[in-house]
């Protein structure tokens, strides 16, 4: 089995910055991956890469703002969030994967709020 928990969200004025981690636990996986789910909207990959450090995936909203990065050795996932926007207001989650394929393990979700 794969845990996943989040930490890091909050409440920043535009323009700020916020990190999000994420810890694993259980057995090792081939990536890892930051999602988002705004009011009324899908969730939508944000950030992803594999743990050895390729296969780095960006969405091109944050581009240029957002930094996804590992420590394998803590198991750990982070997602610094520079140049925040209103529009980067969402539930950020983390999740999982075991090869190429889709997500199948998710975290439980960490709220971000940029104020304008």
């Amino acid at each position: 089995q794969v845990q996943l928990v989040e930490s890091g969200g909050g409440l920043v004025q535009a323009g700020g910055s916020l990190r999000l981690s994420c810890v694993a636990s259980g057995r090792t996986t081939y990536g890892m991956g930051w999602f988002r789910q705004a009011p009324g909207k899908e969730r939508e990959p944000v950030a992803s890469m594999a743990w050895s450090g390729g296969s780095t995936y960006y969405a091109d909203s944050v581009k240029g703002r957002f930094t996804i990065s590992r420590d394998s050795a803590k198991k750990t996932v982070t997602l610094q969030m520079n140049s925040l926007k209103p529009e980067d207001t969402a539930v950020y989650y983390c999740a999982a994967r075991d090869g190429v394929g889709p997500f199948r393990y998710w975290g439980q979700g960490t709220q971000v709020t940029v104020s304008s």
